[in-house]
């Protein structure tokens, strides 16, 4: 039975009882009795119901690193959360047994229980992750609202692909997203791989997202064979050098074959460096390679003189060059960074694999 507090709010009216959901770029429109794309948005009687609101499957308390963002409250601890279903098709999906389930299993936890849940772990915010958060954005935001207010911090892991709508909803009550882009962002991936028409709604969202404030870094998943092209890369840094700045960071993370393409094989490391080359060559200041334990490009470095600023092995700070201020020890340089680092650094022996 659908309770009243399951009405989404990312909606809008269409004649013979449609809906249209605002939520995400897709913009379903739904007949009565039927969902949209992501399944969990589903219109009863002429109005759009989310039906996995407050259903999760997934709850886990991570460091900030694993999501993952560099240059927000590193070293702090996030309490991730995720319901069911995605609003795209990846065929390489890690969280595959979450993000296409159409059961909506998992436990039901209230806004203020989360919250508490978040606290009794000792986490310093929240992270709406593991599927896309985009289509429970209702229910992320209600818990953000109390997070806030208790002291939390509200991080998005997303695809980006969102309305304007979305993003006017999440103002002052998400403070960081990292925006996941897959192979570059080419349109012939994207329509293949994904079954996303093209990566423009996602690059208008981050454009208002940065106007909103929101502390913004970009992931780009780099596939071989089929998603690792080098000119698509320096399409897609330019860009982002040109729109958002020079000091969004940047991480390529390597593929792990799964889901559909397990036939696939893992991103060489040498393709990882070629791209992290192409973006430092377009003037990007933080460019990270990300899901290689050891790598030395899993650190943070100084924009002005080249220093490791924030060491790091795996998703665990190691060193700090930083003083009080967030500015590099040996020159001075300010770096852009949102909070400042622990007292205590971590470090828990992960074995370099690169």
């Amino acid at each position: 039975m659908i309770h009243l507090d399951t009405i989404a709010r990312l909606w809008k009216k269409l004649d013979g009882g449609k809906v249209e959901c605002t939520a995400c770029a897709r913009r379903c429109r739904i007949p009565d009795g039927s969902r949209g794309f992501c399944y969990v948005r589903q219109n009863v009687g002429g109005r759009l119901h989310l039906a996995n609101y407050g259903r999760l499957e997934a709850m886990q308390v991570d460091p900030i690193e694993k999501k993952p963002f560099n240059q927000f409250m590193p070293g702090s601890y996030v309490f991730g959360i995720g319901t069911s279903s995605c609003n795209w098709g990846c065929m390489f999906c890690q969280n595959h047994n979450i993000s296409k389930d159409r059961e909506m299993k998992g436990v039901d936890v209230s806004p203020e229980e989360a919250v508490a849940l978040a606290i009794e772990n000792n986490a310093q915010g929240i992270a709406y992750t593991y599927n896309e958060p985009t289509i429970f954005m209702e229910y992320a935001l209600d818990v953000a609202k109390i997070a806030h207010r208790k002291g939390l911090y509200n991080v998005f892991v997303t695809n980006g692909y969102m309305t304007s709508e979305a993003v006017e909803s999440m103002k002052g009550l998400i403070d960081a997203a990292v925006i996941n882009f897959k192979g570059n962002a080419e349109q012939k991936f994207s329509n293949k791989y994904e079954v996303v028409a093209s990566a423009d709604q996602i690059k208008e969202a981050l454009l208002s997202l940065k106007k909103a404030g929101v502390h913004l870094e970009i992931t780009d998943l780099v596939i071989p064979a089929v998603g690792d092209s080098l000119k698509a890369c320096d399409e897609l840094t330019r860009w982002i050098k040109d729109n958002l700045g020079r000091n969004t960071p940047v991480h390529f993370t390597r593929f792990q074959p799964d889901y559909k393409m397990l036939d696939s094989v893992e991103t060489p490391y040498p393709m990882l460096k070629a791209h992290y080359d192409v973006a430092k060559k377009n003037g990007l200041g933080y460019v990270y390679i990300g899901n290689v334990p050891g790598n030395p490009y899993e650190s943070t470095y100084c924009p002005g003189c080249g220093s490791a600023v924030i060491e790091r092995t795996g998703f665990y700070i190691t060193g700090s060059g930083l003083d009080k201020g967030n500015k590099c020890k040996n020159c001075g340089h300010k770096i852009d960074i949102s909070g400042s680092l622990p007292k205590i650094l971590r470090y828990e022996g992960i074995k370099s694999i690169y």
